[in-house]
């Protein structure tokens, strides 16, 4: 595992929930922007995205 300083723990769990966000609306909000059909799959994929950054923000908000 990787060890962090206080400074760069804090900075990271600052960031990865925008950082989940980001992929959320671009694999799921994103989809009704582009001229495709809706994919049931990029939605999973964006979901998924989004509660593995956020459940990783969590894990490094707690290990410090």
């Amino acid at each position: 595992m990787i060890r962090l300083k206080p400074a760069h723990r804090r900075v990271l769990v600052a960031r990865l929930p925008e950082l989940a966000n980001i992929a959320i609306g671009s694999f799921l909000f994103g989809q009704f922007l582009s001229g495709r059909p809706y994919s049931v799959v990029l939605a999973i994929v964006g979901i998924a995205a989004w509660f593995l950054l956020i459940g990783l923000t969590f894990l490094v908000a707690n290990n410090g």
